[in-house]
């Protein structure tokens, strides 16, 4: 995990739209108003991985149980075998969790997203985007895109452009979801590493190529 420095930097940037297997991801759409609006318009065999439970659901059938964090941490960074036994865990992982049909599920996950003001030349509203950190009994984690989308444009009606408006001018933002859907990369899928801001907590990183980009707007 990143210093809050970095995550705050992380936030803000974007980068150029993210293209997968030579085709572009859409990256401007609608705003729906819950998960279930959401359901509709995704692919009916979709595992939507939008809170702890659901992600530990997903780890189970992956890697049947979490690793024992106190054991590969020992005394921590400045310990010798640290990164030793930091690679041999994910090595050990990555073997036993080849042919599992569910590296190749199709999946649906969260990041924060961040409102602007209404932008006239992009048609709609940019969006800033950053990573969403999870609580599990896993550890903590956190998706990452293969490429993270960029130049998201939230698309709206003019009433709806008022009302989102009013609501970015009153709080000075507005804070969003953005849930992308894709499949884990065969090749990397889950990454173990520890948080860099708090001693000895594991981190699970899946590393997803992204298919589908929509967004929700909290209720």
């Amino acid at each position: 995990m990143r210093g809050p420095w970095c995550m705050a930097l992380c936030f803000f940037i974007l980068t150029w739209a993210l293209e997968v297997k030579g085709e572009e991801v859409n990256v401007r759409g609608y705003l729906h108003v819950s998960h279930e609006s959401l359901r509709a318009i995704l692919p009916q065999d979709t595992h939507l991985l939008l809170d702890p439970a659901s992600i530990e659901q997903f780890l189970d059938v992956l890697d049947g149980s979490p690793p024992d964090w106190a054991t590969v941490y020992g005394h921590g960074h400045d310990d010798p075998g640290h990164d030793d036994r930091l690679f041999a865990l994910n090595r050990e992982r990555d073997a036993k969790r080849e042919g599992k049909l569910a590296l190749s599920w199709l999946i649906t996950f969260v990041w924060l997203g961040e409102l602007s003001s209404y932008n006239p030349d992009a048609g709609g509203f940019p969006v800033a985007l950053g990573p969403k950190f999870t609580s599990t009994r896993w550890g903590i984690v956190r998706f990452k895109p293969e490429e993270v989308p960029g130049n998201l444009v939230v698309v709206v009606d003019a009433l709806q452009r008022e009302q989102l408006q009013r609501k970015i001018e009153q709080r000075r933002h507005l804070d969003i979801e953005v849930v992308m859907t894709g499949r884990l990369i065969p090749e990397e899928s889950l990454v173990y590493d520890f948080s860099h801001d708090e001693e000895g907590l594991g981190l699970i990183m899946p590393f997803v190529r992204v298919e589908q980009v929509d967004f929700i707007l909290p209720q």
